[in-house]
């Protein structure tokens, strides 16, 4: 049997699964019961995600990086056929004190592809290396009102994620060996304080990079209108191979968009959405180039009956090379088209022109998208290419999801053009 019936029979056994299983109800309340359990009254739980993807590449036009020639033999095409679990055990709280372990494996059930740690550089990549790790291990402190305070290898997201993020598109995802303190106070103005010290980076191909990074994080909610956010990210990495990554950045930003269906209202039915940011990076630690760049984000839109459409400009300014505005610790795959271009600033910076179309359907359980991105440098003479990218998402229930996804992107003067699809199953308790 050929090997792409195979990955199709496979997903079409998984999806099948996800929807015989929540037909009723209430196995999942069953499952949930069970995994949950009390300590004088304080709750721990079995945490359990399984993700299934299949993901295909296809690249053409690629060139050699050094000659500016096309290659001789492009890239094959890629087929990633993963499953990856994630097993944790949160403890009950004892003495305002909650700890938590969680495992992490992903597992590669064909091979067509090069995952960054396995050799098969003839094809295209796919960053989802066949690896199994210790992803989170923590202890939290909650003794003190409002406050949070945890220090291990933990998660962290902050704001949108440009920043600082987990990569939680990736089957294996970017944690962080830090003490993190958030504090909430609902009552000054809704006041939140998210403040860390990060040592330690594991990334999503399963290493480790050492970095020194102070990072500071201030909100508070401005009526109805949205959030007014500060912040400084200082990135000093401590390994030679890294300096470049080096970085000191600090910004503000204002919104009132955080996923398909915020917005401010006007009427019953209709509302609108906006975003406005400006931040500046330089060199900082054992960064070994000077440079000085900003950042750029504005975005406005509507939403009327379940749909949204909004326009948007972000830029990432560049003076050349290792001084261009980036953002190493960020969900990047979230940004500048999904068929990751771009995850690195060009040496001339860039300027993304996009709109973007949400559609909420099933009382907001399936959530159709569409974005189209013209891409060119920071001056806006340079044409890099052109995005498409369409994606539907549906959830069932607390528990189960399916996610279809594509990117087309049609290069100009910059990169290779670049067409992925990806079919998704997730399971999370």
């Amino acid at each position: 049997m050929p090997k792409i019936w195979k990955i199709a029979l496979l997903m079409m056994a998984f999806l099948l699964a996800l929807s015989i299983h929540h037909a009723n109800a209430g196995p999942s309340q069953e499952v949930e019961d069970a995994l949950n359990f009390y300590h004088y009254g304080n709750k721990g739980a079995v945490k359990l995600d399984l993700n299934y993807r299949w993901e295909n590449v296809n690249e053409d036009k690629k060139f050699d990086p050094e000659t500016k020639l096309p290659l001789k033999k492009q890239p094959d095409t890629a087929n990633a056929n993963t499953a990856r679990l994630r097993l944790g055990l949160l403890s009950p709280k004892i003495f305002d004190i909650q700890g938590y372990a969680e495992f992490e494996g992903n597992w590669a059930m064909q091979h067509d592809f090069n995952s960054l740690r396995n050799g098969k550089t003839q094809f295209s990549t796919v960053a989802d290396p066949e690896k199994a790790e210790l992803n989170q291990l923590w202890l939290a402190f909650t003794g003190i009102p409002d406050t949070v305070i945890k220090g291990g290898r933990q998660r962290i997201k902050l704001d949108d994620d440009r920043y600082i993020g987990n990569v939680s598109w990736r089957q294996m995802e970017h944690t962080y060996d830090a003490v993190f303190l958030t504090h909430n106070n609902q009552q000054i103005f809704g006041l939140e304080v998210n403040a860390g010290f990060i040592g330690n980076l594991q990334t999503i191909t399963s290493t480790t990079e050492n970095l020194d990074a102070p990072i500071l994080n201030v909100s508070y909610k401005v009526g109805d209108y949205g959030k007014l956010i500060g912040y400084g990210y200082w990135l000093d990495y401590t390994e030679k191979e890294y300096f470049e990554k080096s970085s000191e950045t600090y910004g503000l930003r204002f919104t009132n968009w955080q996923k398909p269906g915020d917005t401010t209202p006007i009427t019953d039915n209709l509302g609108v959405v906006y975003t406005a940011e400006w931040a500046r990076q330089q060199d900082y630690g054992h960064g070994k180039t000077a440079y000085e760049v900003d950042r750029y984000n504005f975005m406005g839109g509507m939403t009327a009956w379940n749909v949204t459409l909004m326009g948007a400009v972000e830029q990432l300014n560049g003076k050349g090379k290792n001084k261009t505005f980036d953002t190493p610790l960020g969900t990047n795959h979230a940004f500048q088209g999904w068929a990751d271009l771009f995850l690195n600033t060009p040496d001339n910076g860039i300027r993304d022109v996009f709109g973007t179309a949400h559609v909420l359907l099933d009382r907001g359980n399936l959530v159709l998208t569409g974005v189209f991105h013209d891409f060119t440098d920071d001056t806006g003479n340079i044409h890099y290419g052109d995005e498409w990218d369409f994606q539907a998402l549906w959830k069932f229930g607390k528990h189960y999801s399916v996610l279809a996804k594509y990117a087309n992107y049609n290069a100009d003067r910059f990169g290779t053009d670049t067409q992925k699809i990806w079919v998704q199953g997730n399971i999370s308790f």
